[in-house]
């Protein structure tokens, strides 16, 4: 199965926000959309990526708070990515080896979604739940 196949059920929504940006806002705009973390673009590029981790990071190396810190200052830089067209079981794998929670989805260089390891969980369940359905009707249809 390819990552194409979770944006499909969830949608391609993905907020953004620039890099120049308050971290108050980047926080103000996740609790607002029930989101754990934002895109940073600049000029249409993706340059980073902001969640609540590096907020509470910032925070507990001392800043004490987030007024006045850029998104630019507590940022995740570089961010991997993936494309719709890449299989989950390897993009699960670089989540879980790099402790990424989040990934952005490019297509030919343009944003089209983001993929949580919540997403990832929710498939697999949703798979495991099907199987035992299968194996279940597979058993009672023999006996």
């Amino acid at each position: 199965m390819k990552i194409q196949a979770i944006l499909a059920g969830k949608g391609n929504e993905v907020h953004t926000i620039r890099a120049g940006a308050d971290a108050t806002m980047a926080a103000s705009l996740m609790k607002t959309h029930g989101i754990a973390a934002l895109v940073v673009t600049e000029e249409e590029r993706v340059i980073g990526l902001v969640g609540e981790r590096e907020i509470v990071r910032a925070v507990a190396a001392g800043v004490g708070t987030i007024v006045g810190v850029k998104v630019r200052d507590v940022m995740q830089q570089h961010p991997d990515t993936c494309s719709p067209h890449d299989k989950i079981t390897n993009i699960m794998e670089v989540m879980t080896n790099r402790r990424r929670r989040h990934i952005p989805v490019m297509d030919e260089g343009v944003l089209c979604g983001i993929v949580s390891i919540g997403d990832m969980v929710k498939l697999r369940l949703t798979e495991m739940e099907l199987e035992s359905r299968v194996l279940r009707d597979a058993y009672l249809a023999k006996h």
